[in-house]
């Protein structure tokens, strides 16, 4: 039992850990605060059951679903709602791990089995939260433009939940054994780009002190101009014009969904980024975050930062062409990705592929078509920006780390390599669950990773260096010597891997 400003909560203990499931850390965002920033929750009279998982935000069914876990079943507007994990609810101080999930900001889920926060809490000594927050154009419709700075919707909606939801943190995580001033923030996928926005949003200053960013950085933060273009395309299928924007309060939810599948499918690759994402709207987002971070906006803010060996081959699922590309299709797509030329004629993309294919042959790599796009394309939408971003915070930070990890999945006869998300399980120490270790592995060597990947994140969230006496030293990130922790098999430090590759992307 535990009693919060709003009311008493009865949570559920095992193996020494209490849950608390479902708790509102907001009101539920529906009928006029549909598209709102997030209000306070309502108190409540007696105990409330806190033994069950809230709502997962409203979204389409993902294809990747079954095998990462998401398969959520019902899914709703009234999705406002976090989970705690503690070992006790009492004056332990403890520090507090806020976990922001992923899904591309249009899927996902606190409540998915990959983010079960038991093992982190008994291991570390910590209290690990995982939250909700509004997604697809629910979360991140951007229409002040199209609207004359009048719109009836609110941007950043989904970004104004995590913060609500920190905020929540700092005012009851004290009564379930936590510390309000040793927050860390942490998140994959879209969740860690979640992260990377909050380190440049002035609202979120001073709620956490620590932010692991798993695979993602401020790449994906729109511009208000290709905002809108998402926006105009989200009112044209549902039949709205700008002027008769407040219809959408009264819209069905399930229309929204269908304009929001039809615009994310067609509009993604024409962007060439996600369409549905925190955009810089002068207000939660003043300017973009890596300008933020380079003016020193999070200097206090302790970051690790990094990305896996081989990202983009998880989505080669969903593009079969992309493992079957004959070197004719290799430029093609890299010209498409990687627009511009050099002052004597060659195209970017050209170079990217001569850079690439000169130091995977040095390192005896393999230099296959599909394997080149693999590498120049996880570079270019993953590491690179991770790696610009540990640089700029290190300018201010001297607690910035980086991390490459290069653990293989055994799914597929081992054609995902090191994918995305793979590292997620080892994070929280749920590879044994049935649905997962098909796609992660096991063993005794994935068991030890696991370990060391859990006081890797727990160290940091305790002391503020990830270093620990498994894993050995753990020097800071920075300019000069870029060193890294690989993670996997062999975990050692390196200083500046894959460089020939990483310092491509900085000079185009």
């Amino acid at each position: 039992m535990v009693e919060t400003s709003y009311g008493k909560l009865a949570g559920t203990e095992k193996d020494g850990i209490s849950r608390f499931r479902g708790i509102p850390f907001a009101q539920p965002p529906i009928g006029p605060r549909r598209w709102q920033p997030p209000q306070p929750p309502e108190p409540w009279a007696g105990v409330r059951d806190a033994s069950r998982f809230g709502n997962p935000a409203l979204q389409n069914p993902s294809m990747l679903g079954p095998m990462m876990g998401i398969d959520l079943g019902h899914t709703s507007e009234d999705c406002l709602y976090l989970n705690v994990w503690t070992p006790g609810t009492d004056s332990g101080r403890r520090p507090v791990l806020v976990w922001i999930h992923g899904g591309a900001f249009v899927m996902g889920s606190a409540s998915q089995i990959l983010y079960n926060g038991a093992t982190l809490a008994r291991r570390g000594d910590v209290v690990v939260v995982t939250i909700n927050y509004r997604l697809g154009a629910l979360g991140y419709l951007h229409l002040q433009e199209l609207c004359d700075g009048r719109s009836p919707v609110a941007s950043n909606t989904g970004l104004l939940d995590q913060i609500a939801a920190l905020e929540w943190v700092q005012r009851e995580i004290a009564a379930f054994g936590g510390d309000p001033s040793n927050v860390t923030v942490f998140g994959e996928s879209a969740g860690s780009m979640s992260v990377a926005a909050l380190l440049g949003t002035p609202r979120a200053r001073g709620l956490f002190q620590r932010a692991i960013l798993e695979s993602g950085s401020a790449n994906f933060v729109g511009m208000p101009k290709q905002a809108t273009r998402v926006a105009e395309a989200v009112l044209k299928e549902l039949g709205i014009a700008p002027a008769e924007a407040q219809r959408l309060h009264d819209v069905p939810a399930e229309a929204i969904l269908e304009a929001q599948q039809y615009v994310f499918l067609s509009l993604q690759s024409r962007l060439g980024t996600l369409p549905f994402a925190p955009v810089v709207d002068g207000d939660v987002l003043p300017q973009h975050p890596f300008d933020a971070i380079a003016d020193g906006a999070a200097r206090d803010v302790a970051v690790l930062v990094g990305t896996n060996l081989d990202e983009m081959k998880l989505f080669a699922l969903m593009d079969p062409e992309a493992r079957t590309l004959d070197e004719a299709a290799l430029i093609e797509r890299c010209e498409r990705r990687i627009r511009g030329t050099e002052s004597h004629g060659l195209s970017y993309g050209r170079r990217a592929i001569t850079t690439y294919r000169e130091a995977r042959r040095a390192r005896g790599q393999s230099v296959e078509p599909a394997e080149l796009w693999s590498a120049i394309d996880t570079d270019r939408t993953f590491r690179y920006p991770a790696m610009h971003l540990g640089e700029l915070q290190s300018a201010h930070q001297p607690h910035t780390y980086a991390y490459l990890f290069t653990w293989s999945s055994p799914f597929m006869e081992g054609r995902l390599g090191s994918c995305h998300a793979l590292e997620v399980p080892f994070v929280f120490g749920t590879l044994a669950h049935p649905m997962l270790a098909r796609f992660v592995g096991s063993g005794p060597i994935a068991d030890v990773l696991a370990e060391h990947i859990q006081d890797a994140w727990i160290t940091f969230a305790h002391t503020r260096c990830p270093g620990h006496s498994s894993l050995g030293d753990w020097p800071g990130y920075e300019r000069r010597e870029r060193a890294t922790m690989v993670l996997g098999a062999d975990s050692h430090v390196e200083n500046a891997p894959f460089e020939e590759e990483r310092s491509f992307w900085g000079t185009i």
